[in-house]
């Protein structure tokens, strides 16, 4: 990850900055750190998953991997690779794809392991901390390397284990139990 010099002392002046590109950054202690593009099985991973939640719930409501969160601790924010938002975020993020802690947290954040054990930490440990404390009722996280797909239920604001899906099992999503969709086809 390459690092941008300059010092925020707050998110909205975060918010604030612009620095003429589309480029995606995290803040961690003040300074920017550019997230590096996705891997090509991670973006193959997501659009599936973001056309089938679209033919579910329609375009408006699904998010790829530029919708940012606004989460507690360092990095101050997080981009999942898949968010799905709540009717009355369509409104809220016309102007900027940003959920902020002071709004509802989405209903379903879906995290795509990237290689390597640092990433693996960051999906598996971090995120669902920095998540379950942004009240998110579902984390999905997608492993890649095993094929298998942990799914995550908020209960009195901890995340309990749904299951760890694999191959022909049905993903079983407690938000959208309209879903019928195989690991198999996620990975095919």
């Amino acid at each position: 990850m390459l690092q941008v010099k300059h010092q925020f002392q707050s998110f909205e002046e975060y918010l604030s900055y612009d620095d003429g590109t589309e480029k995606l950054y995290e803040l961690f202690n003040g300074e920017l750190i550019e997230m590096p593009p996705e891997s090509g099985i991670n973006v193959q991973i997501a659009t599936f998953l973001l056309i089938q939640f679209v033919s579910l719930l329609g375009h408006k409501r699904v998010r790829g991997h530029g919708l940012e969160l606004e989460v507690r601790g360092e990095p101050r924010n997080r981009y999942p690779d898949l968010t799905i938002i709540r009717e009355e975020h369509i409104q809220q993020l016309a102007n900027r794809n940003t959920i902020r802690l002071s709004m509802l947290p989405p209903l379903l954040v879906v995290e795509v392991v990237s290689p390597g054990e640092l990433q693996r930490d960051r999906d598996f440990i971090a995120k669902r901390l920095q998540y379950q404390d942004c009240g998110i009722p579902e984390y999905w996280i997608i492993d890649p390397q095993t094929q298998s797909i942990l799914v995550l239920e908020l209960i009195n604001e901890i995340y309990h284990e749904i299951g760890i899906f694999s191959g022909d099992d049905l993903v079983l999503s407690p938000q959208f139990n309209s879903l019928n969709l195989k690991v198999s086809q996620i990975f095919a």
